[in-house]
This record gives C-alpha cells, sequence and structure tokens, in this order.
C-alpha cells in the first residue's frame, strides 16, 4: 500500500486540477458536471476514498423472453469488472426466473435478486414498462435497501472498470453514436404531441437508456416523472420515437445530471474500435442478430 497518506495525495490531485487532463475531449459540461473519461480519474485514489462508506450499489437489468440468453455473460462480466469492492445487490426482472443463472459465482457483499414480471406482448412494452417497474421496485424495497442505483441493459458486457468514479447523484451516459454530431441530428422525440417533446434548437448531450443512475432518491425522481409522461402519452394515442430513451433525455434536458459518462461507459461493438478518443472500452452492446431476441413485431 502507498504509505502517503490519502490527505496528501488528495492535495496533490487538488493542486493539479488546473491542468487540463484530457484535451482531445469535453471533459466538463457547461453546466459544471463532469464527464468521466479514461485518464481523467485517479482509480486508487477513488477506490480508497469510497472504501469505508459501506455503500450498496441496486443495480436493475431486465431479461425478458429470449434476452435471457444475454445473463450469463452481464453477470459474469459485471462480477470481473463493475463497482468491485463495493455491495451491490442485482435485481433481474425477467418472465422467465428458471432460465436466470443462479449458479454465477458472485463477490462478497454482493447478491442475485430475481424480480418476476409478466411476459410483454411486444419488444417495445418492456422499454415503455420499464420506468415504471422501477420505480415501484425502488418504493417497495430498494431505497431501504441501497444507496445509489443503475439501470443497465443486459444484451452488454463489461470489459473494463466501471467503479465509484461512475457515482453521483444524477448519472447518463453519452450515447457513442452522437457525441460528434449537431444537437439537431440528435434522435429527440421531435413531434409536439408528446411529452418526450424537445424543440429542434434545444438540447445538451444525447443520452443513451442503456445506463443510467444516481442516488436512489434522484432515481426514483427520474423513473417517477417519465413513468407519468409515458401515461400520459399512452393515453394520447402516441408512443414517444425510442420509447423510454425519448422521455430520459427529456427528463435530462430539464434536470440536469450531475456527473455523465462518456462513451467509455456505453460502447457499442458495432462502431468498432476505430474511435482515437476511446482509450478503453468498459461497457458494450454486444452485437446480435435483433430479429431472433425480439419474440414479437
Amino acid at each position: 500500500m502507498n504509505p502517503v497518506p490519502l490527505f496528501f495525495r488528495l492535495q496533490t490531485k487538488q493542486a493539479m486540477l488546473m491542468e487540463p487532463v484530457r484535451t482531445d475531449v469535453l471533459t466538463v459540461t457547461p453546466w459544471l458536471a463532469p464527464i468521466v473519461w479514461e485518464g481523467t480519474f485517479d482509480p486508487q485514489v477513488i477506490d480508497e476514498a469510497f472504501r469505508s462508506y459501506n455503500l450498496t450499489i441496486a443495480t436493475t437489468v431486465f431479461a425478458v423472453g429470449k434476452y435471457t440468453c444475454f445473463l450469463r455473460d452481464f453477470l459474469e462480466s459485471a462480477e470481473k469488472h463493475f463497482m468491485v469492492g463495493l455491495n451491490v445487490q442485482y435485481y433481474v426482472f425477467t418472465d422467465m426466473p428458471s432460465h436466470v443463472p443462479i449458479s454465477v459465482t458472485l463477490g462478497v457483499g454482493r447478491r442475485l435478486n430475481v424480480v418476476k414480471v409478466p411476459k410483454f406482448d411486444r419488444w417495445q412494452e418492456i422499454s415503455l414498462r420499464r420506468m415504471e417497474l422501477i420505480q415501484t421496485a425502488i418504493e417497495e424495497y430498494i431505497h431501504q435497501r441501497a444507496n445509489y442505483i443503475f439501470c443497465l441493459d443486459v444484451d452488454m458486457i463489461f470489459h473494463g472498470r466501471v467503479g465509484p468514479e461512475a457515482l453521483g447523484k444524477l448519472v447518463a451516459a453519452i450515447h457513442p453514436w452522437f457525441y460528434w454530431v449537431p444537437r439537431s441530428q440528435y434522435p429527440y422525440e421531435r413531434r409536439t404531441i408528446s411529452k418526450a417533446y424537445i424543440p429542434q434548437d434545444h438540447g445538451d448531450f444525447y443520452y443513451q437508456a442503456n445506463i443510467f443512475g444516481g442516488a436512489v432518491e434522484d432515481v426514483h425522481r427520474l423513473t417517477k416523472t417519465c413513468r407519468e409522461h409515458l401515461e400520459m402519452d399512452k393515453s394520447a394515442g402516441v408512443e414517444a420515437v425510442w420509447q423510454e430513451e425519448s422521455h430520459l433525455n427529456w427528463y435530462l434536458l430539464k434536470n440536469k445530471p450531475t456527473k455523465l459518462l462518456s462513451p467509455e461507459y456505453v460502447w457499442d461493438d458495432l462502431r468498432g474500435q476505430g474511435a482515437k478518443e476511446i482509450k478503453l472500452v468498459r461497457f458494450s452492446s454486444v452485437i446480435k442478430n435483433k430479429a431472433e431476441v425480439r419474440e414479437n413485431p
């Protein structure tokens, strides 16, 4: 262990704050929220700072229908890279509990919880109902068991560290396909009839719904608002262009995230490895035949 006390090492880091750590990417938002990239934090200092807090991270993941086939790789890779050293409560929402790989070896302080959900008629319904189910889970039991919560997609794999550097009151991830394009090209919901509507000249970033999180109370507020807006849209006979992701982007435009995760934390394997600014892919969507895993049109 490094004999230099944490206090003095933090002072050293503080003295270097005015020195840019990455000049090739944006590392802070206009509202002064940090954007986490490789090279913008010291893993050892971060881990030491959080170790004494005995935090618990709730982690929701939906594995409905054929998507249960992604669960084992998701869980096994999470045990290698996700919030290592912290307490993690996985909540797997599934219509097929018997397909959950309970044989996956979990570390100390980590637990797998299976939550039964109904089978949905359309794959879009999973997206539309996710906010409601997470909100309900927070109200019924997660608020008593966790300090933070992350909501993740199951068809993804961890390749590198996703640790406490990702924690914050309200955390969002920048979409890997839209971080270099002007906001006029963001696929926001542009129809005024939808509660997810964002005008053409508005927007900060385009966030992906594959990973979002934060303090439990802040995520509860997010999911509750998105659920209400999804229900209003349904009553009006409209479905936002990207379902819950459209409503997530509306919410985060009105309620700025306190920390942003760079595309390292939500990469898409279809993009390949050619982006020079991506120094380390940490969490990515796996390449798949969507027609095979989406049972319904």
